[in-house]
């Protein structure tokens, strides 16, 4: 079984933190003594811890500088620290507003949609943090990494394609480029990109366990280069031996070599690992293959309970139903 994508951006909120704009707020808000003496008093008083005087005193500054995003930003902050959510959300939107570029508030407002469980927001507003961020630093590959995971999360395969390959352009020794790439190829179904990219990976860092257990799996699924697959796997799980991804593949790979009491061990080991629609579809198929019907139409049912949008599975219940 392939493993799922990783959303690492955790760096993104360690990156883009709002010191860098407040420091900057200085510099920008010099050319007005009055807006500038009311953002002295709101940061003096949010040192001090009273918010709500803080946010008076932006508010009396944004007066003066309307059009001033990082006030509008340093308001949201005071809002956030007050917890009053709703308005912190209104002025990072006019702080972006008025800067489009600028990364800060979409972090923000990302991370603010992530406290509310919106992770669809969460998600296209730290994909325009990061896109805005890699403009400031277009060789900075970390950000790019994170981006493009971004992009996968979102189903979005041509743009984290695009990310990608800026990445191994930068960098062509990254394994993980190059895995995310085979693995943004797998989905796009051009699989001779994708097998390309994970041997390439693989001879960069040859122990990458993620690598060669997705390569494994790739080859199975393509019903070829059957006992490479195996070696392959097994190294994976001599890195790894409980992951259940790849416990997982190695029973697919004694089902591929007709050996179904073997892929069946394996097979309950993962599911006593991991809870996931692809191993309790391939324990459907081994059942079946054993003559056992009823286990096998269990072990689909509960397939297609973790994931309903499965036709292949549905397929096979209603043959067994039959």
């Amino acid at each position: 079984m392939k493993l799922k994508y990783l959303n690492s951006l955790v760096c993104l909120c360690l990156s883009l933190a709002l010191a860098a704009a407040t420091a900057q707020a200085l510099d920008t808000d010099k050319e007005d003594a009055r807006s500038l003496s009311h953002y002295i008093m709101a940061l003096y008083c949010q040192d001090l811890g009273d918010i709500d005087r803080a946010i008076q005193e932006y508010r009396k500054a944004l007066k003066n500088d309307p059009e001033s995003s990082l006030l509008h930003l340093n308001l949201a902050s005071a809002f956030i620290k007050n917890n009053e959510i709703p308005p912190a959300i209104v002025e990072l939107k006019k702080a972006i507003d008025l800067d489009p570029d600028a990364v800060e508030p979409h972090a923000i407002l990302a991370l603010v949609y992530t406290t509310q469980n919106n992770a669809d927001l969460a998600t296209q507003e730290y994909a325009l943090a990061l896109k805005n961020a890699s403009k400031l630093e277009p060789e900075n590959i970390e950000i790019y990494k994170s981006l493009g995971a971004v992009y996968l999360q979102q189903g979005k395969f041509k743009e984290a394609e695009g990310i990608f390959k800026i990445i191994t352009g930068l960098a062509p020794l990254d394994e993980q480029a190059r895995f995310y790439l085979g693995s943004i190829y797998y989905e796009l179904k051009d699989y001779s990109a994708a097998e390309k990219e994970f041997k390439a990976a693989i001879k960069i860092k040859p122990d990458y366990h993620e690598a060669l257990n997705f390569l494994g799996y790739f080859y199975l699924e393509q019903n070829r280069n059957i006992d490479q697959a195996g070696r392959l796997i097994e190294k994976a799980l001599s890195f790894d031996p409980e992951n259940g991804a790849y416990v997982d593949s190695l029973g697919w790979f004694y089902f591929r070599k007709g050996k179904f009491k073997e892929a069946l061990n394996q097979l309950e080991k993962a599911a006593s690992c991991l809870s996931d629609p692809v191993i309790y579809e391939h324990l459907g198929d081994v059942f079946m293959k054993l003559g056992n019907r009823e286990s096998a139409k269990l072990n689909w049912e509960k397939s297609l309970k973790l994931d309903s949008t499965q036709e292949q599975v549905k397929k096979k219940l209603l043959q067994v139903c039959q």
